[in-house]
């Protein structure tokens, strides 16, 4: 029952939803390129994706000195992803980092 409520937790808050979808569009995403895209602050972002990590929802793996966030293999997020294939569409076009 814990993972259950602390999915909802997670998907209670718009920002994390935003990242979470960005992330199943792009399948790999830095820190930079998620602040970058919308338009979040770095802290703010850090923090969302640590909750998201010890939620078993996103994973790291580094990459040089960058740290690149994927989601995990959840069928209960791809499920939820799939009603809002749309909306994802909509997300801004994801910006970049010149230096990864």
């Amino acid at each position: 029952m814990e993972k259950l409520v602390s999915l909802g937790k997670i998907l209670s808050d718009m920002n994390r939803v935003k990242i979470i979808a960005l992330m199943q569009r792009e399948k790999e995403l830095c820190v930079c390129e998620i602040c970058d895209t919308l338009q979040l602050s770095q802290p703010l972002v850090s923090r969302h994706l640590k909750q998201m990590r010890e939620a078993e929802i996103v994973q790291t793996k580094q990459s040089g000195k960058w740290m690149i966030y994927s989601l995990c293999n959840n069928e209960t997020i791809y499920c939820l992803l799939d009603t809002i294939q749309e909306d994802i569409k909509k997300l801004p076009k994801v910006i970049s980092c010149a230096t990864r």
